[in-house]
């Protein structure tokens, strides 16, 4: 569900230390369109997860909770597009 919402402009933003971004075409659902980011976090970074309440989520879901809960550092995240 398109949100209407205009892009950013790049000279208004700033960057936030520890944090890298990147995005690129994968071909997920469309071809020749921005589908997967990647969020590269640096050593010590703290992360925490919002997760569904419902008894029977998505694999991505549970793969999620397992490693929050691992207690071992988050460096990552990788989100394709079509992610609920």
């Amino acid at each position: 569900m398109p949100v209407n919402l205009a892009a950013p402009n790049p000279a208004e933003l700033f960057p936030i230390v520890g944090l890298r971004i990147g995005v690129t075409e994968a071909g997920v659902r469309k071809a020749n369109r921005k589908d997967l980011s990647v969020v590269l976090l640096d050593v010590g970074a703290s992360v925490a997860g919002v997760f569904t309440q419902n008894r029977f989520c998505a694999a991505p879901v549970q793969i999620c909770r397992e490693h929050l809960a691992s207690g071992q550092g988050i460096r990552a995240m990788l989100i394709n597009t079509g992610n609920a």
